[in-house]
């Protein structure tokens, strides 16, 4: 009893000097429930408090790192797992087609009647949209009109230049750029911009529709 009540006493005066719970549990013998009920209403000083405080937010601090650096290994990994996925497989033109399609069903235009319209910001996603449909398709690369929506801070040379290595069409097939109202306040660092791509045709976005909406019809029908 003597040596709980002196393991008491001294994890109070601890306490009382800004220790943290776990720093406590080091200094004496005793359970952490029990010490965590011993000093839990232990009124504290601005020194004290300062003390404890600094320690809670670098214990924060540190917890938030290791589990950053544990996220962080663990997408490594399943970067990695991927990444030999996709090297061992062949995309065969069938399997282009269906990935080319459902890319068109999110992100597309749905009219059929305006021909193909799939517009986006991300040069990787407009650049496989266009592998695809290139892999997927027989195309008459003049029927491209792209057109690029910019803001008036954008150098409109720089980025047709950029969109024109991007999808590997030439400048002279793109539209007159749309550009956007901007008030200047917010500007986007390192924004390109996005991209409208447009090809000339009813009939392939009709394709790429209709075989979105048969492999949705075979794997997410309802009934």
């Amino acid at each position: 009893m003597k040596r709980k009540i002196k393991e008491k006493l001294k994890a109070i005066k601890l306490r009382e000097q800004g220790f943290s719970l776990n720093e406590i549990l080091k200094e004496i013998d005793a359970s952490k429930s029990s010490v965590s009920g011993w000093v839990r209403n232990v009124p504290l000083s601005n020194n004290a408090r300062k003390r404890l405080l600094t320690k809670i937010k670098l214990g924060q601090l540190i917890s938030a790192e290791n589990k950053r650096k544990q996220t962080e290994g663990i997408l490594n990994k399943y970067s990695r797992e991927a990444i030999l996925e996709i090297k061992s497989r062949n995309l065969d033109k069938i399997t282009a087609k269906i990935f080319c399609s459902l890319l068109y069903w999110c992100e597309g235009g749905k009219n059929h009647f305006h021909g193909v319209n799939f517009t986006n910001s991300d040069p990787r996603l407009i650049k496989t949209f266009l592998f695809l449909l290139r892999k997927s398709f027989d195309l008459n690369e003049k029927r491209f009109r792209p057109c690029v929506h910019l803001h008036k801070y954008h150098n409109i040379k720089s980025q047709l230049s950029f969109w024109s290595k991007v999808t590997n069409i030439p400048q002279s097939q793109f539209t007159k750029p749309f550009i956007k109202l901007n008030t200047g306040k917010r500007i986007k660092k390192d924004y390109p911009g996005c991209i409208a791509i447009r090809y000339h045709s009813n009939d392939l976005v009709r394709k790429l529709l209709m075989t979105a909406e048969a492999f949705l019809s075979k794997y997410g029908g309802v009934g």
